[in-house]
């Protein structure tokens, strides 16, 4: 086992986070120019009240760049909003690629913003991994195989920080050649927002 300058192991408490958490906020390459481009909740909502709501909220795409812009909203289906689904290597409002991807261990690692990276990078590195209860969606324990074996511990953590460095750069040459569209959205679990909340 790795310790931390000899005073034991690296720990790592999972809170229950799920990924909606870092969805405020998504880096993705720009359909204008290739560069990079953010998607973020449009400007003048109210306050969250649970990270959940950020699949539902409207969203614009925005580059400064070229000043490429799109606007999303959720679709409406049976009386309720249609969650945005989660995961994969395209954003789940605009379907574009995410910018901050890059090749580790055969696959493709990706974040969506510098935050999630910052959160990645703390599981992965942690050497004792001590898990909560009771969370149905926490995005640790979801997390693929190979990013949580030891084996695979430094590439990924070199690849965490490609991702780190890329979040910085926004120029259509600076784009990973692992963020391209590749059609990979996760299936569909059919969330929807009532009034009362989400269900």
């Amino acid at each position: 086992m790795d310790f931390e300058q000899g005073t034991g192991p690296v720990r790592h408490l999972d809170q229950g986070e799920w990924l909606a958490r870092f969805a405020d906020r998504i880096l993705v390459v720009c359909p204008g120019c290739g560069g990079r481009a953010d998607v973020a909740e449009r400007p003048g909502l109210p306050a969250l009240r649970y990270y959940s709501e950020l699949l539902f909220r409207p969203r614009r795409l925005t580059c400064a760049a070229c000043g490429a812009n799109a606007e999303w909203k959720a679709a409406v289906r049976d009386g309720g909003l249609v969650a945005a689904q989660l995961g994969g290597t395209e954003d789940p409002f605009f379907l574009r690629p995410l910018w901050l991807q890059t090749r580790c261990a055969s696959r493709v690692l990706w974040a969506y913003n510098g935050e999630h990276v910052d959160a990645l990078a703390a599981y992965v590195a942690a050497t004792l991994r001590e898990g909560g209860t009771g969370f149905t969606r926490a995005m640790f324990p979801r997390l693929p195989r190979w990013m949580k074996e030891s084996r695979h511990r430094a590439e990924v953590l070199a690849g965490l920080e490609r991702l780190r460095a890329l979040a910085e750069r926004t120029a259509p040459a600076d784009r990973s050649d692992a963020a391209h569209e590749r059609g990979d959205r996760p299936r569909p679990y059919g969330a929807r927002y009532y009034r009362g909340g989400p269900y």
